[in-house]
């Protein structure tokens, strides 16, 4: 454990951001200090990470410069999209929110629910919910909030459990600043708290890795997007900039191939993502000790329980504990362990998941109020 990064769901987490944009705007005093607005912009960079940045610095016009006056916080476990976004909404850990990865079971119907595109996901996503959103909370409190991210995330199964009490507000032409920007500032005529969401660089990463072209092309249209909106913002509002995971690239003769190894064969169902996989077996104990044999220095294997007992998803309730596998596989370095039922997952040289310190810390940048 000693390269891994274990989440500060007690401090510096993203889970604690939106709880004190809240707490600012009741007038009482927030876990973390962002500053006092009449009315704030969370923008989430997808893959935006400290130590991607840090490394790139001399790439980085705005976010580089500004390392040293922003807060460094942890995402959730895992580092991955679905979990973080959820754990930001609603202002919780996974262990209570129940969104404990980029795919996990749901034990009421035995299948594998993929949290971002909804695939085996249940038609009746109210009765999955573990619990309500931050956003939901504050319109009792007389704040109301919108989110502005892409057209066809509307109603979809991540949306409601991670943006419901929000007003979206959709992205039709990804890529287009000016009307995303006119969005945004639209949404603050209207609310208190304005969510937005840009994932061009994590595509670019997946796709190509950090530092490629396209990965610092993409870097540079997120500073540009913040600089706009940074120069269109009324004088009284906080734009936030912040992201959900960082990433490491995964060379070819670093991924492992389950079907390729007949010892890490016969697992019930296959969760999470490569660099952390959520394995569901009933003999849990003897699936741990033959993983843990196979793949030796590369991995880390965990019983759900002692994961549970280092507190990498928070409190967990007894509805959540089933949805998380019964043994986790972490991969150390730049390894990642791959399935060919998930063939899509080849094709990323990017990854993130795991609890290294280039997956798990993010910046959190403040600006404003003028």
């Amino acid at each position: 454990m000693n390269e891994f990064v274990l989440p500060d769901y007690g401090g510096a987490c993203l889970s604690n951001l939106l709880p004190s944009v809240a707490s600012r705007l009741l007038g009482e005093t927030p876990l973390l200090d962002v500053p006092r607005a009449a009315r704030y912009v969370i923008l989430l960079v997808d893959g935006l990470g400290w130590y991607p940045i840090a490394e790139h610095s001399h790439d980085s016009g705005l976010f580089a410069p500004r390392l040293g006056e922003a807060t460094r916080l942890t995402c959730a476990v895992p580092s991955t999209t679905a979990t973080s976004l959820t754990s930001l909404g609603c202002g919780s850990a996974p262990g209570s929110h129940g969104v404990v990865g980029y795919s996990f079971l749901d034990p009421d119907r035995s299948c594998v629910v993929n949290a971002l595109t909804w695939a085996g996901g249940p038609v009746d996503i109210e009765n999955f919910v573990c619990t309500p959103t931050l956003y939901q909370r504050m319109r009792s409190w007389g704040f109301t909030s919108g989110c502005v991210s892409l057209a066809r995330f509307k109603g979809s199964g991540l949306q409601r459990l991670a943006f419901g009490g929000t007003e979206h507000i959709g992205v039709d032409v990804e890529g287009d600043h000016r009307a995303f920007i006119g969005l945004v500032i639209g949404a603050l005529r209207d609310h208190e708290v304005v969510y937005a969401y840009e994932r061009g660089l994590d595509h670019s990463g997946h796709a190509h890795g950090v530092g490629s072209w396209q990965w610092l092309d993409s870097l540079a249209r997120a500073e540009e997007l913040v600089t706009g909106l940074l120069e269109n913002l009324p004088d009284d509002t906080c734009l936030l900039v912040t992201g959900d995971h960082g990433m490491v690239d995964v060379p070819e003769q670093h991924r492992i191939t389950i079907e390729n190894h007949p010892d890490l064969m016969g697992v019930w169902r296959v969760g999470g993502e490569p660099r952390l996989r959520q394995l569901y077996n009933r003999q849990p104990e003897q699936l741990a000790s033959i993983w843990a044999s196979e793949l030796g220095e590369r991995a880390e294997v965990w019983l759900r329980d002692d994961a549970i007992d280092a507190g990498w998803l928070g409190d967990v309730t007894d509805r959540v504990r089933s949805r998380i596998g019964d043994v986790l596989v972490v991969m150390h370095d730049d390894w990642a362990i791959h399935t060919r039922n998930l063939p899509k997952e080849f094709g990323l040289r990017g990854q993130h998941g795991s609890l290294t310190a280039a997956e798990m810390y993010v910046p959190l940048f403040a600006f404003g109020p003028k």
